[in-house]
């Protein structure tokens, strides 16, 4: 069974900074491309950050330069580093775990972690 538990969420003044961490469990993890999404109050769910099995990153662009991803595999872990936190980060974020094999996708998801960044 694959389980994605993401941890490290919490409340903090803007400018400041917060690490998540996603353990994942049953699944090769350093196989799997790698991401992290945030929903906010009333918004669509937003890509914020993704990480090849590579190790390649892409970032949307309003957390560009502000958050790192990076990966562990031999600790099966997914990371988001954030820093100078704005109000407008507030959202749940969500890790994702994705791979496609010939014709079939495999994607998994955690069950999400609250950020709150006051201002």
């Amino acid at each position: 069974q694959v389980q994605l538990v993401e941890s490290g969420g919490g409340l903090v003044q803007a400018g400041g900074s917060l690490r998540l961490s996603c353990a994942a469990s049953g699944l090769t993890f350093r196989s799997y491309a790698m991401a992290w999404h945030r929903q906010a109050p009333g918004k669509e769910r937003e890509l914020v950050a993704g990480i090849t099995s590579a190790g390649s990153t892409d970032y949307a662009d309003s957390v560009n330069g502000r958050f790192t991803i990076s990966r562990d595999n031999d600790k099966n872990t997914l990371y988001l580093q954030m820093n100078s936190l704005k109000p407008e980060d507030t959202a749940v974020y969500y890790c994702e775990a994705e791979q496609l094999i010939g014709d079939v996708e495999f994607d998994f998801w955690g069950q999400g972690t609250q950020v709150t960044v006051s201002s």
